[in-house]
């Protein structure tokens, strides 16, 4: 039977159609990323929970009571900047995730020294990972990609793990680019408390790693940095990229109360943020 040129028609669209499918398909996987676009949200900056640091029943009374705050607060998601307990062991681990399971909303946590030991051993990374889930992984939200680095194998190499984890940061914040998608770094140590060019101590990154993580912020992206460990209330700038410590809800060595920080993001405006207390442990903050 001949071919009426309605289905000629037809079947040439079917063609154009498909061709033009597989076309952006193979853009899409040869970009392997397509570009973000921004939306307004709010999250929380949560520091040191660190079961155990101000007093054990202290530090879980004050996380459950910052748990119910922000749950009725309703953010997007929180973070916590690590040292989510003072002495890494079962009773400590289960009590953080008991706690942590009480949101409401989506957590994502950064390992800090206190998780992980000072200096991070294969096995101290095996137990972090086995009781509380990644050290290193990067999420996406309304535009935005969180990326939550170790930085504790930044302070310390452990062979096998500082290699991979570099390979995965520099990897994680290529992507990101791609997609035009701006970076939020959350992590537990500061890269510096006053200056870029500080020497090295126990409240910062050594030098060298530091000059390369600010070069590979400031080239990809990244619009704030937030850690913890300090336990005082840090802010700092550095090419446009915020550097934030905020308070804990469990020691402040500048006497601050307990509490946390709510972040606002606009895409138009950028990203501002106020602190938000925890009522009722002012008096409570050990000495």
């Amino acid at each position: 039977m001949k071919s009426t040129p309605i289905s000629r028609s037809a079947a040439f669209l079917g063609i154009a159609f498909l061709t033009l499918t597989v076309f952006s398909e193979q853009l899409i996987s040869k970009d392997d990323a397509i570009p973000a676009k921004q939306q307004k949200f709010t999250f929380v900056q949560m520091c040191d929970t660190q079961l155990g640091m101000g007093g054990y029943e202290h530090d879980v009374t004050t996380f459950k009571a910052a748990v119910k705050k922000i749950n009725a607060m309703k953010p997007d998601f929180v973070v916590i900047c690590g040292d989510l307990v003072n002495k890494a062991d079962d009773k400590s681990f289960a009590d953080f995730n008991s706690i942590k399971e009480g949101f409401t909303l989506p957590c994502y946590c950064a390992p800090g020294n206190h998780d992980v030991e000072n200096e991070p051993t294969a096995e101290s990374l095996r137990i972090y990972r086995e009781k509380i889930g990644e050290d290193y992984y990067s999420v996406e939200h309304k535009g935005y990609t969180i990326v939550v680095a170790n930085t504790q194998l930044w302070k310390v190499p452990v062979e096998g793990e500082s290699d991979k984890h570099d390979a995965w940061f520099k990897k994680a914040l290529l992507a990101a680019k791609k997609k035009n998608s701006p970076v939020i770094i959350v992590v537990h140590y500061p890269l510096f408390v006053k200056q870029p060019d500080e020497k090295e101590g126990y409240f910062n990154l050594p030098s060298v790693k530091r000059k390369e993580i600010l070069q590979l912020c400031e080239e990809n992206g990244v619009v704030a940095f937030l850690a913890g460990h300090t336990h005082k209330q840090i802010t700092n700038e550095y090419k446009g990229i915020q550097l934030v410590n905020g308070e804990t809800t469990s020691k402040n060595f500048d006497k601050r109360p307990m509490g946390f920080r709510l972040w606002s993001v606009d895409g138009e405006k950028g990203l501002s943020h106020r602190f938000v207390e925890v009522e009722g442990f002012r008096e409570l903050v050990p000495e």
